[in-house]
């Protein structure tokens, strides 16, 4: 069996062996079977596809290629997992509230990269919480407290790592077999028993139209089945930004007031969703519309909140911030948004707030770039609002005036305002 021979097949449509995607895992991640070889094999995958079982056993392949995380101590462990999206605050809010009922949440997450935020990022916006804390302390967090959310410092699923670069580098991101079998291979590396996808669609996100982003869910809820680990799909759109706030300490904000009661109605429609699923998922209750109902119980008691605390102590973090907000660091610059005509926001393309949000300094570039905490953008009018002229649409939080004036420039632009009343869209496009 060589390189060269798997390439030929899958340039002439014909299906790879498990065997082959094995060898060709194994060798690509110890560094015989060279970058552009492997790129010759991404790009013949991206342009013909991949067969169901190809697809599961890349996925597996890419799983055990690194270190797999065993927690069956802690019983059934639900992962909810995002394809990535603007605003999306969803863990933050989510992840407290399942655990403060009493289901473990054991969750690995990824810093952001582009437009699109990350989970830890935004945890570390909180002085003193540590996101590189070691699997033992992880392991401690999640028995005595019953959550522990940290950044990937396990060698999970490195071949997907080194594939995920190489995609970059040659065009061929935009491929279901290729993004199903990445976020698949982290899941089960990451140790779930069960697994709940928010597969977002929209300009914000990787999947474009709904057709895409169902033929994605699809896929990876097969790869879930095939792989024994029950997976379901809960479709969201993204074509403007989820919740409020766009930008790091902005988001912790938006995620406590949440968490106080005060919480967007798109927020809450995706955060009940997804949550009502992983209940299920648990063997905690098969009612959907029940399990909303007790998560919001978990908000209006103040046990969601005070599990969030729990969290943030655990990990090294100074809870004073989350008791009083006004003490998070903020932006030097707060520079409204201003409408120059009345009617309703028709779109808001959230992929450019996404590089706005980046430009600000509140995303990066590549993977060593620093972030600002304190910079982004607070949406006051989105899809379906009503505007009156000189009604502020926005804020741009910048440290740079020069950035923020350009800033405020370009995010008056995302907004397209219509003189016909505009409906607005619903948060949950469909569960698979």
């Amino acid at each position: 069996m060589n390189i060269q021979e798997i390439i030929a097949k899958k340039r002439d449509k014909r299906e790879l062996s498990k065997e082959e995607i094995e060898y060709f895992v194994t060798n690509y991640t110890n560094g015989t079977i060279l970058d552009y070889q492997a790129a010759a094999l991404t790009m013949a995958i991206y342009i013909n596809g991949m067969t169901e079982e190809e697809t599961t056993n890349l996925t597996l392949a890419m799983a055990h290629s690194g270190d797999i995380l065993d927690l069956s101590e802690f019983g059934t462990v639900v992962d909810k997992h995002s394809t990535g999206g603007i605003g999306d605050k969803v863990t933050l809010i989510l992840a407290p509230i399942i655990a403060s009922l009493g289901i473990p949440v054991a969750k690995m997450s990824g810093r952001g990269l582009g437009y699109t935020g990350g989970t830890i990022d935004k945890l570390e916006s909180i002085p003193g919480y540590q996101t590189n804390i070691s699997i033992e302390e992880f392991r401690k967090n999640v028995g005595k407290i019953g959550i522990s959310l940290m950044g990937q410092t396990l060698n999970l699923a490195p071949a997907d790592k080194k594939l995920y670069a190489l995609r970059d580098t040659i065009a061929a991101t935009e491929s279901i077999p290729l993004i199903s079998s990445s976020i698949m291979s982290k899941k089960i590396a990451a140790g779930a028993n069960k697994i709940v996808l928010d597969v977002t669609c929209g300009s914000g996100a990787f999947m474009k139209d709904l057709d895409q982003a169902t033929r994605l869910a699809e896929t990876m809820k097969k790869i879930g089945e095939l792989a024994k680990k029950e997976t379901i799909c809960v479709l969201t759109p993204m074509e403007e930004p989820l919740g409020e706030t766009v930008g790091n300490a902005l988001e912790v904000i938006e995620a406590v007031e949440a968490l106080q009661g005060k919480i967007s109605e798109d927020v809450q429609e995706v955060i009940l969703t997804l949550g009502a699923y992983m209940i299920k998922l648990a063997g905690r209750g098969d009612d959907i519309e029940e399990n909303k109902q007790k998560m919001l119980m978990q908000i209006q008691n103040g046990k969601a909140l005070q599990k969030l605390k729990e969290l943030i102590e655990a990990q090294g973090g100074d809870i004073a911030y989350i008791e009083n907000l006004e003490l998070l660091p903020k932006a030097k610059y707060v520079m409204p948004v201003v409408s120059i005509k009345y009617g309703y926001v028709k779109t808001l393309n959230a992929k450019n707030v996404g590089e706005i949000s980046m430009y600000l300094g509140a995303g990066r570039i590549k993977k060593e770039d620093s972030i600002d905490p304190t910079v982004g953008i607070s949406l006051k009018k989105k899809i379906g609002d009503k505007v009156e002229e000189n009604e502020v649409l926005a804020y741009v939080y910048a440290n740079s005036e020069e950035k923020g004036k350009e800033a405020v420039r370009q995010l008056a632009e995302c907004y397209e305002i219509v003189t016909e009343k505009v409906e607005k869209q619903s948060s949950i496009l469909k569960v698979i």
